[in-house]
């Protein structure tokens, strides 16, 4: 009977034009959102490839600058600009501390959108812990990004609805329904059967259509097969699994082919649309956010407060960094003295704001573990939460990337500040052992295993409460209803 049973179903999808239209329309969108992905992440590559080239002609000017400098020639750069001054290198000739794209970054944009992907790190780049992120256009970020997990979470579901709202409710609705009952088979048993072979079939077409639109846009699959394609696939079709276990399960409710529709619609708008939205907006009224304009307006006094005391901080600073100290720390009459001040002052600012930086950092963490925790009231939360980690662009990326750029700023400071403090000046020796930023890939964040298995565990349980509701009820009812 089961032969039977999958060679009918079979010639009939094959057959059929509405299941081969959704089948090349999956396909098309997946060629079409991996293409856009890719094509911001070209984007991103090229921004940062330019800026590391700005920065290398930067240093070749620096160099003969400073060999002009050095063997007495004219140079038209004021002297504060020339690149024998510490602080004229340290502020005028940055590094590039970038984040790379991962291999996946195309298949989720995730939080790509909100954040700069490389930056400049300067001495008197005192507001880098406030200015880090970069809002985009407003209207991209109202709509969103069309990339593959934007067809993965938010389309596929649509797909399968379209594909199985009426595997049980049109063959009532034929007549056709009491004669397959006279068959020795349990109606829950063909239903089943006829829903693991269209799941079967849209596998091989999702699979297929990931696969061909990551090869078309230059992605190695065997080389990215361990860097998480193989997560990618698994969490896909868990998440197409969990559809179909669902309209498995509303099928058996022996409802008609319209009211499967709107059931399957609303449970799709509550999953998709409104349980992510709530988490939202709970997350921001539970763990509310301090005003930005309120930390930078308080770092603003607090510099000035700081201006009006530099002799009195310079002396407590130099007491504290007494490898600092030289015979012209404090003159007023130099520019070193100047800038003596200002390090010194900017220490103290940092210190004080402190308190208040890690109230805004601790309620954005908070918020963020909050909504990590409740991820499993939705499949589609547990889905975007894994296709994110696998693009390398979730919150948990940009976090310890911000971190990165951090260390590496007060590493860039560190290494001026000798040189100011003891008035030396800049030659080719020291240009070379300048500090290079290299980033350090996190796996912090990754929860692949446990969002692929409460998705496994939902669709197991919509699975067994089907099972469970045909044995409930009377056969006959199912037929007649």
């Amino acid at each position: 009977m089961f032969k039977y049973n999958f060679k009918y179903e079979w010639r009939t999808l094959i057959r059929d034009r509405w299941v081969q239209s959704l089948s090349l329309l999956l396909l098309a969108l997946c060629l079409f959102a991996s293409y856009n992905g890719k094509q911001k992440v070209n984007k991103r590559n090229q921004d940062i490839a330019q800026a590391v080239t700005e920065v290398e002609e930067g240093d070749v000017a620096m160099l003969s600058l400073i060999d002009s400098i050095q063997a007495g020639l004219p140079v038209d750069v004021p002297s504060w600009r020339q690149p024998v001054q510490p602080t004229a290198v340290g502020n005028y000739h940055p590094r590039v501390v970038a984040f790379p794209a991962a291999p996946l970054a195309s298949v989720a944009t995730g939080q790509s959108d909100l954040f700069t992907h490389y930056v400049k790190p300067t001495l008197s780049g005192e507001a880098m812990l406030l200015n880090f992120t970069e809002l985009s256009s407003p209207v991209q970020l109202l709509f969103g990004s069309f990339d593959l997990s934007f067809v993965l979470i938010y389309i596929l579901p649509l797909i399968v609805i379209a594909f199985t709202y009426n595997i049980l409710s049109v063959e009532r609705e034929r007549g056709s329904l009491r004669l397959l009952a006279t068959q020795p088979m349990k109606l829950v048993h063909w239903v089943l059967q006829k829903s693991t072979l269209r799941f079967a079939l849209l596998s091989l077409i999702l699979g297929a259509g990931i696969s061909l639109s990551l090869m078309l846009n230059g992605i190695s699959l065997t080389a990215t097969w361990n860097e998480g394609l193989s997560q990618l696939l698994a969490l896909s079709l868990a998440y197409l699994l969990f559809w179909f276990a669902l309209s498995f399960l509303v099928n058996l409710l022996g409802r008609s082919s319209a009211v499967n529709a709107i059931s399957l619609l609303g449970i799709w708008i509550g999953l998709v649309l409104l349980v992510p939205a709530v988490l939202n907006q709970l997350s921001n009224t539970i763990y509310p956010v301090p005003s930005r304009a309120r930390m930078i307006n308080d770092m603003r006094v607090l510099k000035s407060e700081a201006d009006k005391q530099q002799d009195q901080i310079l002396a407590e600073y130099l007491r504290s960094h007494p490898e600092l100290v030289s015979v012209e720390a404090g003159n007023e009459a130099t520019a070193y003295g100047w800038w003596q001040r200002y390090f010194a002052s900017q220490d103290v600012v940092k210190e004080r704001m402190q308190p208040l930086l890690e109230e805004y950092d601790g309620q954005l963490n908070r918020q963020q573990q909050w909504v990590s925790q409740l991820r499993v009231l939705s499949p589609a939360v547990l889905m975007q939460d894994g296709l994110q980690n696998i693009s390398g662009t979730a919150s948990s990326h940009y976090r310890d990337y911000r971190q990165q750029v951090i260390a590496f700023a007060e590493g860039w400071r560190e290494f001026f500040l000798p040189l100011i403090f003891k008035d030396k000046k800049v030659d080719a020796e020291i240009v070379a052992q300048l500090p290079e930023f290299q980033y350090e890939p996190t796996r912090s964040g990754q929860l692949f295993g446990a969002n692929l298995l409460y998705i496994l565990l939902y669709s197991g349980l919509l699975i067994s409460l089907g099972f469970g509701l045909y044995n409930s009820v009377r056969r006959e009812k199912l037929l007649l209803s």
